[in-house]
């Protein structure tokens, strides 16, 4: 299920399909070679496939201290060579990028004047909050600590508390190396790994564990599972988790809160949207006579609703004005991108027609499938009433927030066409 999940903070990275699972068999096959117990081999693989939780937090700053399209900024950014002059042409080369020249400066102005106290703040909030998230997955500390200090370099230049040597936890110098050699491999292939990582070796990189990897390296079954479409398999089966482990409804519960708080982290405006949207449903589904285990599932679904959001560049997601065509065609794809991250996760793949489903309308005038009232779910139709009055009633870039009255007077006028009427009573009740 969280192997499923780690394909939506690939989205929000910019990294193609699978990153963070192949960087969790390539941190199996490290633990294996070191001799790692049962358990701490389980618990590197955790902090390595989840180790980008905080990282939709520092999307919206990216694309607003870049005028650039976040995914992209990212993916690029990890990329570059090390030093100084290949991170001033990467800025001046991205920022503002097909934008006005007088932004591009502007914003370049800025970056140089202020860089370092910049670099600090985004890191430290991503670091703290992907950290925080891993606890309510209710991993150890092991695990928590290992995602706080993924940016940390061996030679104490990393962030955000400068530690150097065997002071940065073992999993998160793990989980950093792992994070290199897989953007390399799939960005120039097997030699551009082993050269990358030497480069490295010192600097940003533990000495030994590149030696590791070297050694690991001349396998030529690595690289053939690494390159596999079954990665994911691979990788669970070789720490033990190859048998299915059934959770309980309160864990169901709380992976579904803790991906719907990534989900929000993507925009400053969309604090709580995900919880809110899911405790109105919850309150709906009651009244409209759906049993409490209707309802429980019910609020998952809506509080994951928004998870292909994660794939949506930032520069849309925060336009204060209307978006292009090409705009428009992007956000409308976060639909179809819940129901492809929904559809990867046995338990949850139920939930991916319902969720995803939230923009279509009763007049068949919706996305992504143009349904029509004869195919919407009840279901759906109460997430669909919930995320409209909530987009309402909070601030967005291109509007303040409405009161309670008018925005419950917009939805009404979208009964019968948007907005089922049952939906839109039980809406009112709850909002009182």
């Amino acid at each position: 299920m969280l192997g499923a999940f780690s394909y939506a903070l690939d989205l929000t990275e910019g990294q193609p399909a699978g990153h963070s699972v192949r960087c969790a068999y390539i941190a199996g096959r490290m633990g294996a070679t070191l001799g790692l117990n049962a358990e701490d081999r389980r618990a590197l693989h955790y902090a390595v496939l989840l180790k980008d939780l905080g990282c939709s937090s520092n999307a919206a700053r990216i694309a607003e201290l870049y005028a650039t399209d976040d995914r992209d900024f990212k993916q690029s950014w990890k990329t570059i060579p090390t030093g100084l002059p290949a991170t001033l042409k990467f800025v001046f080369s991205k920022t503002g990028e097909g934008g006005p020249m007088g932004t591009k400066i502007a914003k370049i102005a800025n970056i140089l004047k202020n860089g370092d106290d910049i670099a600090q703040e985004m890191i430290e909030t991503r670091c703290t909050r992907g950290a925080d998230i891993s606890r309510q997955l209710r991993f150890g500390e092991e695990v928590a600590e290992a995602i706080f200090s993924l940016d940390e370099h061996w030679d104490g230049s990393g962030r955000p508390e400068k530690l150097s040597g065997d002071a940065i936890p073992l999993f998160a110098r793990i989980a950093l190396l792992c994070q290199v050699a897989d953007v390399f491999h799939q960005h120039a292939g097997r030699e551009a790994v082993l050269a990358e990582l030497a480069h490295r070796s010192g600097s940003w990189l533990d000495p030994q564990l590149v030696r590791l990897f070297a050694d690991i390296s001349r396998d030529p079954q690595f690289w053939r599972d690494l390159e596999s479409p079954h990665v994911d398999t691979l990788s669970t089966a070789m720490v033990g988790l190859e048998d299915r482990v059934d959770v309980d409804d309160d864990y169901l519960d709380d992976i579904a809160a803790a991906f719907g708080a990534v989900v929000d982290a993507k925009s400053p405006y969309t604090g709580g949207h995900s919880t809110r949207v899911a405790d109105f449903a919850g309150s709906m589904g009651r009244i409209m006579g759906l049993d409490a285990g209707q309802g429980r599932w019910l609020h998952r679904a809506a509080l994951l609703h928004d998870i292909g959001k994660l794939g949506v560049s930032s520069l849309v997601l925060e336009k204060p004005g209307k978006l292009g065509d090409d705009e428009w065609v992007e956000m409308r794809d976060h639909a179809a991108q819940t129901h492809a991250i929904l559809s990867r996760i046995g338990c949850m793949a139920d939930m991916a027609p319902v969720a995803a489903a939230h923009h279509e309308r009763l007049d068949g005038r919706g996305y992504p499938l143009q349904l029509d009232e004869r195919t919407i779910s009840v279901e759906t139709r109460i997430i669909t009433a919930c995320d409209f009055y909530d987009a309402l009633t909070a601030d967005r870039p291109y509007r303040a927030a409405m009161p309670r009255a008018k925005a419950l007077e917009i939805i009404g006028n979208e009964v019968g066409k948007a907005v089922d009427g049952a939906c839109y009573e039980a809406l009112v009740a709850v909002t009182r």
